[in-house]
């Protein structure tokens, strides 16, 4: 099974329209492809969907669904996490009956304020900005607020996949903290014990990779390491924005994956996610 359940279209940040996915994806021989747009952040944010686009977007998929028979096709959305900013996720998975949900966070709400700090996009200035504007120049405060942020998306919403966990790091680049310094580990170690205890599928996602933003995958070796104990769920994703960025390094994801004794990946099959050899 080759699968990709990470991709993002005209819809919201992605650069094409469907069709170019999903012929691709069948040129590729994939099995699966899902749709994952940018779930509204209450019309905020230019790079997601909005809520008056959702009925365009869900009737593009069924229409695909229905003429690529060859090739299974499944709706999801990828819904951002900011406290008493974003909707529950379930309200997006029941009301339009979506396939799966994938959580993640690409937006820190500063705390005792209403600021956002954005810590994705192609400009690392705004990562460096909103450290200096929001936390005065204290990573260690900065750092602490995405964990517990990504803490309580795990324990208070209904997730299917965890979107590129340790997000955090792709601007750092080793600047302003060590992914092996003991306060930060402790930190991720929380995170690994609430996927855990949870129940959610991880993604190992190659986009910082192909995009030169990071020099690693999505999660650390260090998370592989621990989740690959734990015996955690994952997927393989590209978080494609073109149809060309589809099988960017899936074969060295599998083997970062396998190198920590994973061999096997979850696929949705069903309405259930399943395990299958890699």
């Amino acid at each position: 099974m080759k699968c990709n359940y990470h991709t993002h279209t005209h819809f919201c940040d992605g650069k094409e329209n469907m069709r170019f996915f999903v012929e691709k994806a069948i040129e590729l021989q994939f099995n699966h492809l899902g749709f994952s747009p940018h779930a509204p952040i209450l019309d905020l944010y230019d790079f997601t969907l909005t809520a008056d686009e959702i009925p365009a977007y869900l009737k593009e998929v069924e229409y695909y669904q229905k003429h690529y028979p060859q090739i299974q096709i499944f709706k999801g959305m990828e819904c951002d996490f900011i406290p008493e900013v974003t909707k529950d996720f379930s309200y997006y998975k029941n009301t339009f009956n979506l396939d799966y949900i994938i959580g993640g966070v690409h937006l820190i709400k500063v705390p005792n304020s209403d600021d956002i700090w954005f810590i994705d996009g192609p400009r690392r200035e705004t990562y460096d900005d909103g450290i200096a504007r929001f936390f005065n120049h204290d990573i260690k405060k900065a750092v602490t607020c995405f964990w517990e942020q990504t803490y309580e998306m795990i324990e208070t919403q209904k997730i299917d996949i965890i979107a590129h966990v340790d997000k955090i790091k792709m601007h750092n680049q080793n600047r302003f903290f060590k992914e092996d310094e003991g306060w930060y580990r402790k930190l991720v170690d929380h995170a690994i014990e609430l996927i855990v205890k949870n129940h959610l599928i991880v993604e190992i996602n190659s986009r910082g990779i192909y995009r030169l933003r990071c020099d690693s995958f999505y999660p650390s070796d260090y998370i592989l390491e621990k989740l690959a104990k734990a015996k955690a769920p994952i997927v393989i994703s590209s978080d494609a924005h073109k149809a060309e960025e589809l099988p960017l390094y899936y074969e060295e994801a599998k083997a970062k994956l396998q190198s920590f004794g994973i061999d096997t990946l979850f696929v949705l099959e069903d309405k259930a996610w399943h395990p299958v050899k890699m």
